[in-house]
Order: C-alpha cells, then sequence, then structure tokens
C-alpha cells in the first residue's frame, strides 16, 4: 500500500531513529532495515532518506562518520545520538498516545491482526 507522502514523512524520522537505535548503519542498509522490519509497507527512497539523515544530524540527533569497508569503498555510517535517544523516547510515546486515541475513534480496527 502506497502512503500520502505527508503521512509517511511525519512518521520517518521516527522509523529512521528506531531503526538506527539497534547500530550503526549506511544509507542503502537503513533503508534495507526499515523495508524489512515494516514488511515492506514504508519505504523511504534516496530522495527521501539522505535529506532526512541530514536534518536529523543538523538537529544532532544522529551523527555520520566515514568509514572504508572491505572492498576499500568508503561509506557513511549513521548512528543515533543520546539527544536522537531521547527524542526517540519521546516521539515513541506519543506514538502510543495516537494510536490509543485512534483505535477508540475506529473501534480497536487498528490493532494488528
Amino acid at each position: 500500500m502506497k502512503f500520502e507522502s505527508q503521512l509517511l514523512k511525519g512518521i520517518a524520522p521516527v522509523v529512521v531513529l528506531e531503526i538506527l537505535s539497534r547500530g550503526p548503519m549506511y544509507g542503502y542498509e537503513l533503508s534495507q532495515a526499515i523495508e524489512q522490519r515494516s514488511g515492506d509497507i514504508l519505504t523511504l527512497g534516496k530522495g527521501t532518506l539522505y535529506p532526512l539523515l541530514y536534518n536529523l544530524e543538523a538537529k544532532k540527533l544522529v551523527k555520520g562518520k566515514w568509514e572504508n569497508n572491505q572492498s576499500s569503498r568508503k561509506r557513511r555510517y549513521y548512528s543515533i545520538t543520546s539527544k536522537g535517544k531521547g527524542q526517540l523516547a519521546k516521539q515513541k510515546a506519543q506514538l502510543r498516545e495516537l494510536t490509543a486515541g485512534l483505535n477508540l475513534v475506529f473501534g480497536g480496527a487498528l490493532t494488528p491482526a
């Protein structure tokens, strides 16, 4: 299912922070992890992911570091900062409240099958 870009734009930062809370990743790896963890429901293309990462880095929620891999190719690995972990906890709490409210509105129709 394709989601409205505005809906995905609002949820994308918390999704990226959540995935990075499990360990550092480079962009393509992060994109694949998001797709895999969401059952291919959420996808972030390069045109969305990299501007988002730059924005999160500017806010000091993630930090990027260039590293060489085994093939001597440089990759920029992103990791969540302590400030990012605090922001993630806050946003997850808000999402839980939002989900509870939506479940009330829709009569529990949003609970996973």
